[in-house]
C-alpha cells in the first residue's frame, strides 16, 4: 500500500533584520550625544547622569567617560531601577528588582539626565520620573537615548537623540552593547514576510 507523500514543509519564516548602527556607528553616536550634553549644559555643570537598566546604565557610564575625555569634567553617574514603578507589572512578567545607585552627592538641585537605549512608548521614562520623585528633587530632568523609534503613548520627548529610526508598530529595535551583550550594534527586526 502506497502512502501519499507529505507536502514539503516550508522553512519557518524569519523576520527581516537590518543593522542600523554597527559598532563604530554606536561609538560616534555616543560621542555626538556627549558633545551635545556639554553644549546644552554649559560644560555639564551641576549635571548627573542616571542610566535606566539594563542598557541605559552602561550608556550613562560611556557618556560620562566621553564627556571627561572631551572636557576633563567628571560627571557623576548612577543607576535608576524603575521596575516597581512600571505600569505593566500586573500584566507582564518583569525582571528582578535591581539596585538604584545614586551618586554620592545625590540629585537634589542637580540637572538629571536620564539615559536609556530606546525610546518607544514613553512608559519607561514615565516610570523613571515617578522613581525620581521618590529619591529627591532635581532642578531639571532631561532625557538622552541612543535610539528614538517613535510611537509615543505619552507626551514625552528626548532632549538628546543618537538616531531617529522611523518604525512600524510590528517592528522592533534591539540594542546590544559590549558591556551587556558582547558587541555594540542596533538592529531593526521587521515583520515576517512570506
Amino acid at each position: 500500500m502506497a502512502y501519499p507523500s507529505a507536502a514539503p514543509s516550508s522553512p519557518p519564516r524569519q523576520p527581516s533584520v537590518k543593522v542600523i548602527l554597527a559598532s563604530a556607528d554606536v561609538q560616534r553616536v555616543v560621542d555626538r550625544i556627549a558633545h551635545q550634553i556639554l553644549e546644552k549644559t554649559h560644560g555639564a555643570a551641576d549635571t548627573v547622569l542616571l542610566g535606566i537598566p539594563t542598557r541605559g546604565a552602561p550608556l550613562a557610564r560611556r557618556l560620562a567617560a566621553r564627556i571627561s575625555a572631551f572636557e576633563d569634567v567628571s560627571v557623576p553617574v548612577g543607576v535608576l531601577d524603575i521596575t516597581l514603578y512600571r505600569d505593566d507589572l500586573r500584566r507582564n512578567a518583569t525582571r528582578a528588582v535591581g539596585p538604584t545607585q545614586l551618586p554620592a552627592g545625590g540629585i537634589d538641585g542637580m540637572r538629571v539626565i536620564l539615559v536609556d537605549d530606546v525610546l518607544f512608548s514613553g512608559r519607561t521614562v514615565r516610570a523613571a520620573l515617578d522613581a525620581l520623585g521618590d529619591l529627591g528633587r532635581p532642578s531639571s530632568v532631561q532625557l538622552a537615548v541612543l535610539v528614538d523609534r517613535g510611537h509615543r503613548q505619552l507626551p514625552i520627548r528626548a532632549d538628546y537623540v543618537g538616531k531617529n529610526i522611523p518604525t512600524a508598530l510590528a517592528e522592533s529595535v534591539k540594542v546590544t552593547l559590549a558591556e551587556t551583550d558582547g558587541t555594540d550594534e542596533v538592529r531593526l527586526y521587521g515583520e515576517v514576510h512570506p
